[in-house]
């Protein structure tokens, strides 16, 4: 996997991440004020730099065939999960992800509760709204950059690419003061479950032992067949709804 190649593919995961942790804080720091909403934002992040300060040197001790096992595992849960959210929704089985909608129910929910003054935090529930969009949005970030990051022995350069996204979705953001609907990411989501869905199956495969042919280029044929195998069940579920278990947006 090239420098370049472990970039994009750790900045298009984390985009989506960014995108929905900004819809709760601009709708938060609209309806509440900034001040609350960005010391609970900060403080989210100071945690999050400790997590992978923590965590990152215990990983990277791990032996690389271990490693790549764990991570590859790790992957195919997150990618598989990911993938069946987006087949559903692109087969028409569960409703789109919209961040417009997501952010009206935010800002109607922020204008209605009461005000609660804390030490150092004028509004505590701006406060507590703010940090923990942000630190569940951003332990998905965290896991991205250390599992990719560690893996490829390169760290700080996964880091650069999360750190790369989280700036362009936050500039976007304050220049726009609104949600990103225009984000297709929908779209994203499908091709992100795609990617960590193939990286899973290669490192997975690679940490029990076996040789890809092609090495890293083997990627290049895993992630157009996992792509074809969504194409072909968001075809089959279109045509034989009756086929999905579990359908309902409640276990969706």
């Amino acid at each position: 996997m090239t420098s370049v190649a472990l970039v994009v593919a750790v900045f298009a995961a984390c985009v989506v991440e960014a995108v929905e942790a900004l819809t709760i804080l601009l709708a938060v720091g609209t309806t509440r004020g900034w001040r609350s909403a960005l010391i609970g934002a900060g403080t989210a992040v100071v945690a999050l730099a400790a997590i992978v300060a923590l965590l990152g040197p215990a990983i990277s001790a791990i032996p690389i065939d271990w490693l790549r096992l764990l991570v590859g595992g790790l992957l195919l849960i997150f990618g598989v999960g990911w993938l069946r959210k987006a087949i559903m929704r692109a087969a028409g089985l569960k409703a789109l992800h919209d961040e417009d909608e997501i952010f009206a129910t935010q800002v109607a929910a922020s204008r209605t509760a009461e005000t609660e003054r804390r030490a150092l935090v004028g509004d505590w529930y701006a406060f507590t709204l703010s940090f923990k969009g942000v630190l569940l949005e951003g332990l998905e970030v965290v896991f991205i950059v250390l599992t990719f990051g560690t893996n490829q022995q390169d760290v700080p350069l996964a880091a650069f690419g999360a750190v790369a996204a989280v700036l362009l979705v936050g500039v976007l953001g304050v220049a726009v003061r609104r949600p990103l609907a225009r984000v297709p990411e929908n779209t994203m989501k499908l091709g992100v479950g795609i990617m960590l869905t193939a990286f899973g199956i290669f490192w997975g495969a690679e940490g029990a032992g076996v040789e890809w042919p092609g090495a890293d280029a083997a990627l290049l044929v895993l992630v157009p067949a996992v792509l074809a195998v969504c194409l072909a069940y968001i075809a089959v579920l279109r045509r034989r709804p009756e086929l999905a278990l579990g359908r309902s947006l409640e276990r969706v």
